[in-house]
């Protein structure tokens, strides 16, 4: 691999932009290191899963731009931008990220809500007399 492989991973409403190329393995979000962006250590084990999965712990060096959701759909949409990048860098990776469910886009999103109701499912106090 001689050059930038860029991918995007989402999330619920988060957005990562993910940019792997040939390095020691520095992880910059937005500017920041991993562990400085990230406040708990579960988002960081969260974005670094597939690197670990596949060996390429200190092969590449990546460079995310994130926006929108929360930590937990940034790190998610990021797990999903590294995984798809792999796998256009190496395509014999792939089974192994589909089996454990790192190329599959989780498509849930927040349920809108719906107007004469307090919230999207739930329903006011009925009162039959």
């Amino acid at each position: 691999m001689d050059k930038n492989i860029l991918v995007t991973g989402r999330r619920k409403e988060a957005v990562a932009r993910v940019k792997i190329f040939p390095g020691e393995g520095k992880i910059i979000i937005n500017g920041k290191d991993i562990k400085q962006y990230f406040k708990r250590e579960e988002s960081i084990f969260k974005v670094m899963q597939p690197l670990v999965l596949t060996s390429t712990t200190n092969v590449f060096n990546i460079i995310v731009k994130t926006k929108g959701g929360g930590e937990t759909g940034q790190s998610e949409a990021i797990r999903l931008g590294i995984a798809r990048a792999l796998v256009k860098n190496n395509e014999k990776l792939k089974p192994i990220l589909r089996q454990n469910g790192f190329l599959t886009r989780d498509a849930r999103k927040v349920e809108r809500k719906k107007f004469g109701h307090p919230k999207a499912r739930k329903r006011f106090q009925f009162s039959k007399r």
